[in-house]
């Protein structure tokens, strides 16, 4: 099969880790995503875009397909300075913990007793298999939402369903309306899903107390897979 003239996916910024192209490569190649391409690229030349070139795919890079446990669904990058890097609900080290990370943190305290580190990057969360995943994955500097209903949603659909495509089972966590309104996309009879309020300040009286890390540990466990160590390093 001859391959078309060098999209923009390919010469720019979108080139898809090894361990997703099988199931998302003919994704990319869809003409909503070389529209998408272009829109972010227009978009990176005409100020500043969140996260910065190459943490876009971060997240995928991080947790290989065959090596999902656990799909974490956020919805949107963090759009302030040195903050977003590619995976949901993650900060860099050395950037102030958000608010909705600061819950994050103090549910993983009552649920499980984990004590909460002085960072917020979840790497090593990423590293066993925890899928950090924004629903959108780019974002304009300062303003929330700002590519929203570009594209990124149709794609990271794609990683959704290429997750529940798997045979071995996954815990899908859902927190919030906005996630949990990915429920379709999920076989509930082979996966396990888990979802409560978002952790955000606003809504974070329906997250904290709902116990979701004993519940996603509690079905690895029933799937005879290695658990999560939730602690991170300092």
């Amino acid at each position: 099969m001859s391959h078309p003239a060098v999209t923009p996916t390919e010469a720019g910024e979108f080139v898809l880790p090894e361990s997703w192209r099988a199931a998302l490569q003919s994704e990319v190649e869809q003409p909503y995503f070389q529209e998408l391409a272009q829109f972010v690229a227009a978009e990176r030349a005409a100020g500043q875009v969140f996260p910065p070139r190459g943490e876009v795919f971060a997240a995928l890079e991080s947790t290989p397909l065959d090596k999902v446990k656990v799909l974490l669904l956020g919805q949107d990058p963090y759009h302030d300075d040195n903050q977003a890097h590619g995976m949901c609900f993650s900060v860099r080290r050395g950037v102030k913990v958000p608010p909705s990370l600061r819950n994050i943190y103090k549910e993983l305290a009552s649920d499980i007793d984990v004590t909460a580190p002085a960072h917020g990057n979840l790497q090593e969360w990423a590293d066993q298999g925890v899928l950090l995943l924004n629903a959108v994955l780019t974002v304009r500097a300062h303003e929330a939402g700002s590519h929203a209903g570009k594209g990124w949603e149709k794609f990271t659909d794609a990683v959704i369903k290429a997750v529940n495509a798997r045979q071995e089972p996954v815990v899908f966590v859902l927190w919030g309306g906005y996630a949990k309104k990915k429920l379709p996309l999920i076989d509930t009879t082979r996966h396990v899903v888990v979802q409560s309020g978002h952790p955000s300040p606003l809504s974070a009286r329906y997250f904290l107390g709902s116990k979701p890390f004993s519940q996603i540990d509690k079905a690895l466990a029933d799937f005879g897979s290695a658990p999560i160590t939730w602690q991170l390093s300092e």
